[in-house]
């Protein structure tokens, strides 16, 4: 008896602490002005990928655009993990990115998937270098799921709160 009591309490103490763990993590969601903006992008550039596909990447890429401005610009996925493009990093496209982490070991880019696939869009923080630099800082991602040229992927933008 004493056994089931005591199981039973760390039962509840993992559900706590689980529960706890989600509240901050939706907690520290961002809500702002600049995280509209690129809910919004990546809104567009959903729709304008399912319409047009793969034939819309190259205005993503056109610095100055209403695509790409500072810091913020689109990239995306295949579910595979391939780069399908990156405005603010090139080179990216075409690599397989599955197993990459970020500075402190977050599966970034599994993440990404993840949330597209289990909730079709949503944010994702992680750390990444602001176009232009090496060190890492903390950025959150809007990804959602879309369909390029008939195949699932991941389009998404992000910002860095700093």
């Amino acid at each position: 008896m004493k056994r089931t009591l005591a199981m039973l309490a760390v039962l509840a103490i993992a559900m706590a602490a689980a529960t706890l763990a989600r509240a901050q993590s939706a907690a520290e969601v961002p809500d702002s002005p600049q995280a509209m903006q690129v809910e919004a992008l990546v809104n567009r550039a959903a729709e304008l990928l399912t319409k047009q596909g793969k034939a819309a990447i190259p205005a993503f890429r056109e610095k100055g655009s209403e695509w790409y401005q500072g810091d913020v610009y689109l990239w995306a996925y295949d579910l595979d993990m391939h780069v399908l493009f990156n405005s603010a990093f090139p080179r990216r496209a075409g690599k397989l990115v599955k197993g990459e982490k970020d500075k402190k070991g977050k599966l970034f880019g599994e993440e990404f998937v993840k949330v597209a696939q289990t909730q079709g869009s949503g944010w994702v923080d992680y750390w990444w270098p602001k176009p232009g630099q090496s060190k890492p800082a903390r950025k959150w991602s809007y990804v959602k799921a879309v369909t390029i040229d008939g195949r699932p992927a991941v389009v998404g933008a992000g910002f860095y709160p700093e």
